[in-house]
């Protein structure tokens, strides 16, 4: 980056730390901001000779085009799109430009993908059929396949629970969600079951009593995300062969089965601690697929 920018970096410090202090993003995510937001520099400087605040919409508009020619996903664009909107009302707010050029700027429109989910069969026959060994990985395993299909919990919130999260007289787990929100969730008895025998082998394997944490290695070290997918993975390919087998599928899954069997929307949105509820609709989309099906086979004239 060339002195041409030196005063903007200054204030791309200060958007860094808005982005940790004010709207408590994580780590992962100011990261992808500021590296959005560098090669947004990087285009302004070399094509125009600019600076960001005298950017106007048409460069705007040159620069998404400049994205779509490079090849990138409709959804890597909107990203940055969304990550220059972001970064121009933080400039309003500091008084270093008046307009926002990305005001009447919209992105490439999404095709809609379908959540990938397992089917209520299959999933029956992996918590009833499939054997795990009475091992500590083994029942751990086992714990961690069974929290994503009766919670809907991310990989993350997984991770991150504790012994003390789990509530047993009130048959409820507390989970810390997105950026530090959190929701408290009840406890399915076939869970509760898997959870109390669990917590008996942590109690007797672990040798470390500082160690707070529900799920650890082998080693008594915490999970950590490259471990649990592996963990997902290798058992979901025992029940299919879709080519997702992610803790993801799991979270879609429960939401999908949650809404067939008969639950608000509103209340799978709070379960999986959605901040609105256009994120948990795109789930209506699969029992829409299920009513379908259903009324080719029912009716007799479909």
């Amino acid at each position: 980056m060339s002195r041409f920018f030196y005063f903007y970096l200054v204030l791309i410090e200060n958007y860094s730390s808005y982005l940790k202090t004010e709207k408590r993003y994580s780590p992962h995510t100011v990261k992808s901001y500021l590296t959005d937001l560098y090669q947004y520099f990087d285009y302004l400087e070399t094509e125009f000779q600019i600076k960001p605040n005298k950017a106007t919409f048409q460069i705007i508009r040159s620069f998404i085009v400049e994205l779509v020619e490079l090849g990138l996903s409709e959804k890597s664009i909107n990203r940055k799109i969304s990550t220059l909107k972001g970064y121009y009302k933080f400039l309003q707010k500091e008084g270093e430009t008046e307009l926002n050029p990305l005001s009447k700027i919209s992105g490439p429109k999404i095709k809609k993908s379908l959540p990938n989910f397992i089917t209520e069969e299959k999933i029956n026959f992996l918590l009833d059929e499939i054997d795990f060994p009475e091992s500590f990985e083994g029942q751990r395993n086992k714990l961690i396949i069974s929290l994503f299909y009766f919670t809907g919990i991310r990989s993350t919130e997984l991770i991150n629970l504790k012994l003390i999260d789990v509530d047993f007289y009130n048959q409820t787990l507390k989970v810390l969600g997105k950026r530090n929100k959190e929701r408290i969730l009840p406890i399915h008895p076939l869970l509760k079951s898997s959870l109390t025998n669990f917590i008996n082998i942590w109690r007797k394997e672990s040798n470390d009593s500082s160690n707070k944490f529900l799920f650890l290695t082998s080693k008594g070290n915490k999970l950590y995300p490259k471990l649990v997918y592996n963990i997902v993975n290798k058992t979901l390919a025992q029940i299919t062969t879709q080519s997702k087998k992610g803790p993801h599928v799991l979270r879609h899954t429960f939401a999908t089965h949650m809404l067939n069997n008969g639950a608000d929307l509103n209340s799978v949105k709070e379960l999986l601690g959605h901040a609105n509820l256009s994120a948990t609709q795109i789930y209506t989309h699969n029992t829409f697929e299920k009513l379908k099906n259903i009324y080719k086979q029912a009716h007799p004239r479909a």
